[in-house]
C-alpha cells in the first residue's frame, strides 16, 4: 500500500495518536493535505514558533504562539474531529500535565475522533501512550523514483547552465544503488552536490556519496566507514579464498540472484595474528566495489540493561541501509566471549544470530577471529556462514611476494633484492612480521646512512622471533583444529 493508504487505515481503525520520526516535515504536510481531502477533515499544524494554524484553508489566520498545554485544551474542547500536526512536541511530553492532556484527548477518541500527529527527528513512545499511539514511517524512494530524481536534477542544472550533465549509464546505476535507503530529501541533496560541483557524474562522485550517506546515518563510533579498501592485488597468497569470492562476486552485486542461487551471506576467517585476515576482509569490499563498514564490538557495550543489544540492532540497521555493502567484524570472539547466564555477550550473540538468519538485505558479513576456543558453537554451525576459511602462515612463494609488496610500497626496487633468500630466511613469519622486518631494516639503513640492501633485511629477520616460535604450541593446536574443520584460504 502507499503511504496515504497506510495512514488512512491507521486513522480509520481508531488510533488517536500517530508518531512520525522524520526530518521531512514538508513531505509529511503534503501527505496530510491529501489525506484531509480524502477524509473530509480540517488539517491544523502547530509549532512553538508559529502556534496553531489551519493548513487546508489558505490565508486562515493563526491562533498566536500557544503553549502545548493550551493547544491540547483547545483540541480537547473542539467538537469537530480534525487532523493535528504537532511539530517537535516531544520536548513537552515529559511534563505531567501535557502527558495527561494527550491521554485524555486520545481516550475521548470514541466521542471526537481527533488524530494527533507528533512529528520530530527523534521520538520515543512514553509508556503512558503505548496503548493509544502507533508509529508510522514514511516510505523510502525506490529505484525508479531515485532514477527520476537524478534525471530531474540533471535537467534542472542543464537549464540553468545551458549545457548537459555528463554521465554514463553505469555511473547512474551505481549512483542510484548507493542512494537506496535514504529519504528523498537526503538523496536530493547528495545528487545536487554531485552534479553542481562540475556538471559531471563519475566514479569519484560515487565514492563521495558513499561516505556522505554513511555520515548521514551517524552511528557514533559503533560503525566506522573504511575508505582504505585494499584490492586483492595487495594481498599475497589466499588463492582459494580469492577464487571462492570471485565466483560469487557477480551474484552478490546483482540486484536479484539467478534462480536456484542464494545470495552469498558471509565468511569467517580464522588464523594466526598478523596472518592477513584483516587485509583480506578489506580487500573483499575493494574487489567487489562496495562500501566497507567495520563494527567495533567494544563500542557496543553500555552499562544500562538492553542498551548493548539496541546498539547492535541500530548498527545492523545502518548496514542494511548501506546495502549492498560488506560488514567487517574484526576479532569477533572478543565481543562474544562467555559471561554469566543472560549477560550482554549472550544477548548480543542472540541478536547477531537472529540477524544472520533473517536478513534480506545484501550485507556480506566478513568476521575474523584468532581464538577458536572463545567462539560459541552456535556461531560455527553450518549455515551461519557460507564458509569458514583458515588463513595459515604464508609459504615460501607467498613470503617472497609479501617482501616484494612492502619493498615497492616504500619506494624500493624489488629486483635489487634476493627475494627467494629473504623468503627462505623468514620461514614461519606472518605477513605482518615480514612488513615490520622491512620497516626496521629501513630504519637501520637510514641510521647508518646506507642504502637498504639484502643484508639489512636478513639481519633484521635473524633478530626477530616470530609468533610461530614464541607461541609454537598454541599455533600447532590451531593448525590441527583447523585441518579437519575449515577450508584452507590458500
Amino acid at each position: 500500500m502507499s503511504d496515504l493508504q497506510d495512514l488512512e487505515l491507521i486513522i480509520n481503525t481508531g488510533t488517536p495518536i500517530i508518531l512520525i520520526e522524520t526530518t521531512e516535515e514538508t513531505r509529511v504536510e503534503a501527505l496530510f493535505q491529501r489525506l484531509a481531502v480524502r477524509l473530509a477533515r480540517p488539517l491544523f499544524r502547530w509549532s512553538v514558533a508559529s502556534g496553531l494554524q489551519r493548513v487546508d484553508l489558505g490565508g486562515f489566520p493563526g491562533r498566536g504562539q500557544q503553549q502545548p498545554e493550551e493547544v491540547l485544551r483547545l483540541i480537547h474542547a473542539s467538537a469537530s474531529p480534525g487532523l493535528y500536526l504537532l511539530y517537535d512536541f516531544h520536548h513537552w511530553v515529559d511534563d505531567p500535565m501535557t502527558l495527561r492532556l494527550l491521554r485524555e484527548v486520545g481516550q475521548r477518541h470514541h466521542a471526537t475522533a481527533h488524530a494527533l500527529v507528533l512529528v520530530a527527528p527523534k521520538l520515543d513512545t512514553p509508556v503512558e501512550l503505548k496503548n493509544l499511539a502507533a508509529r508510522f514511517e514514511l516510505s523510502l524512494p525506490d529505484r525508479q523514483q531515485l532514477r527520476d530524481l537524478v534525471h530531474d536534477e540533471s535537467a534542472l542544472w542543464g537549464q540553468r547552465n545551458q549545457k548537459r550533465v555528463r554521465a554514463s549509464a553505469p555511473v547512474v546505476d551505481a549512483l542510484v544503488n548507493n542512494l537506496l535507503g535514504l529519504s528523498l530529501a537526503d538523496a536530493q541533496r547528495l545528487v545536487r552536490t554531485a552534479i553542481y560541483d562540475d556538471g559531471v557524474l563519475d566514479d569519484s562522485d560515487i565514492d563521495e556519496i558513499k561516505q556522505a550517506k554513511y555520515r548521514l546515518l551517524d552511528m557514533g563510533g559503533v560503525l566506522s566507514y573504511e575508505t582504505d579498501t585494499s584490492r586483492f592485488s595487495e594481498v599475497a597468497g589466499l588463492a582459494h579464498l580469492k577464487q571462492w569470492l570471485e565466483a560469487r562476486r557477480r551474484i552478490f552485486v546483482a540486484e536479484d540472484a539467478p534462480p536456484g542461487l542464494d545470495t552469498p551471506k558471509g565468511i569467517l576467517l580464522l588464523g594466526v595474528q598478523g596472518g592477513g585476515k584483516s587485509l583480506a576482509a578489506k580487500s573483499v569490499a575493494g574487489a567487489w566495489g562496495l562500501p566497507l563498514l567495520r563494527l567495533d564490538f567494544a563500542a557496543l557495550y553500555n552499562k544500562y540493561y538492553g542498551e548493548t543489544e539496541r546498539n547492535l540492532r541500530e548498527a545492523l540497521k545502518t548496514a542494511a541501509v548501506m546495502a549492498p555493502c560488506v560488514l567487517w567484524i574484526d576479532e569477533i570472539e572478543k565481543g562474544l566471549s562467555s559471561d554469566e547466564e543472560g549477560g550482554p555477550s549472550k544477548r548480543i550473540l542472540g541478536t547477531l544470530l537472529t540477524w544472520m538468519a533473517e536478513r534480506k538485505e545484501r550485507v556480506f558479513l566478513v568476521a575474523t577471529a584468532n581464538d577458536i576456543e572463545s567462539l560459541p558453537p552456535e556461531l560455527l554451525r553450518k549455515g551461519r556462514f557460507d564458509e569458514i576459511f583458515f588463513v595459515d602462515l604464508p609459504n615460501a612463494e607467498v613470503r617472497g611476494v609479501i617482501f616484494e609488496i612492502h619493498l615497492k610500497k616504500r619506494g624500493q626496487d624489488p629486483q635489487a633484492f634476493d627475494l627467494p633468500a629473504l623468503a627462505s630466511a623468514a620461514e614461519g613469519f606472518t605477513g605482518a612480521e615480514i612488513e615490520q622486518a622491512v620497516v626496521s631494516a629501513l630504519y637501520t639503513a637510514h641510521a647508518r646512512e646506507e642504502g637498504l640492501d639484502n643484508q639489512h633485511l636478513l639481519d633484521e629477520v635473524a633478530r626477530t622471533r616470530p609468533l610461530s616460535v614464541i607461541m609454537a604450541e598454541k599455533m600447532a593446536y590451531l593448525r590441527a583444529w583447523a585441518a579437519e574443520r575449515t577450508v584452507s584460504a590458500d
